[in-house]
């Protein structure tokens, strides 16, 4: 017999029931407790422990002292045969509904870091709270990033960001709107005479700082804007860190145009001022985007809702 037959063979006489013993045995390092644990007589839970040390070819718990250890191999299969538990429970787990309580999907997020930074934060405590058992993964929105790939391949479930057109391709939901705003150290020479339409120059000259584009060649949506308006303002500074650049403004004569809601939050904490902006843009646009992939799924849809509610929330504070 070939080994791919023998691996066959084996693999055959092995059923969720048994995996679901092994990993109760080896967690509780009890027959009994285990037996207790899976709703099952001691005997039934011994006579598969029998079958598995057959099948593994090894102990797997023995005696020490009073109580009872795994071998090495035992230990070896501790987290395999918990990871097998995991995705069984996950399989049609969709199709019945979702339950957060008890759920343990893994939630990934692609996400701007241009967001009201109390946004991810908050996010992330509302899951954890309704949601404990499921994992989150947050990847940036950076130059190196395809957000249609990732949402494609299950990289990411959701994308959150701001465009001026979101793409057609994706699902998406309207999260907020912002007023486009600039913010300069208390110490700028704005906050004494202030930008206006007339003065539009002293605007465009003045030293800005602007996010590294999300790829190679893009402009964010201030800049296209001043495109559009045949305008280009003088850009000093590129800063792939976003949540770093009200600070850099603080201390220097740079000038940030971006959402007020964003701005705002930093207003109490930095030697900072909100000044309105010489040029009519229009609002920032904030959405969540999504693939068909993960369109009917009942987890996501749930993961989609709390994101909306945060973002709501965060508007009314």
């Amino acid at each position: 017999m070939t080994k791919q037959a023998k691996d066959q063979t084996m693999f055959d006489k092995i059923d969720l029931h048994l995996i679901r013993v092994l990993n109760t045995v080896l967690t509780e390092r009890s027959v009994s407790r285990a037996a207790i644990r899976l709703g099952m007589y001691q005997p039934a839970v011994s006579a598969a422990l029998k079958r598995l040390r057959v099948l593994a070819g090894d102990p797997i718990l023995v005696r020490s002292g009073a109580g009872m250890v795994p071998t090495d191999a035992g230990l070896r299969m501790l987290e395999p045969s918990a990871s097998i538990l995991r995705a069984s429970s996950m399989l049609f787990s969709d199709a019945k509904g979702f339950d957060p309580a008890t759920a343990e999907a893994t939630f990934r997020l692609a996400a701007s870091d241009y967001l009201d930074p109390l946004f991810l934060p908050q996010l992330v405590a509302t899951i954890k709270v309704q949601a404990p058992r499921c994992p989150i993964e947050i990847h940036p929105l950076s130059a190196q990033s395809d957000y249609r790939t990732q949402l494609a391949q299950g990289q990411a479930d959701i994308v959150i960001g701001n465009w001026a057109a979101p793409p057609d391709d994706l699902h998406m939901s309207r999260l907020f709107d912002d007023e486009v705003v600039c913010l300069v150290a208390k110490n700028h020479p704005a906050v004494r005479r202030g930008w206006s339409a007339t003065n539009l120059a002293t605007w465009l000259e003045a030293e800005h700082i602007v996010p590294t584009p999300t790829h190679p060649g893009a402009k964010g949506v201030i800049d296209e804007h001043l495109d559009k308006l045949g305008l280009q303002r003088n850009i000093t500074v590129r800063c792939p860190h976003f949540g770093l650049m009200p600070a850099m403004v603080a201390s220097s004569l740079l000038v940030m145009t971006t959402g007020r809601q964003y701005c705002e939050r930093f207003a109490a904490l930095l030697p900072v001022k909100i000044l309105p902006s010489p040029v009519a843009f229009p609002r920032m646009m904030y959405y969540q985007l999504w693939h068909e992939r993960t369109h009917a799924s009942n987890a996501a849809k749930w993961l989609r809702d709390r994101v909306k509610s945060v973002a709501t929330s965060l508007r009314k504070e």
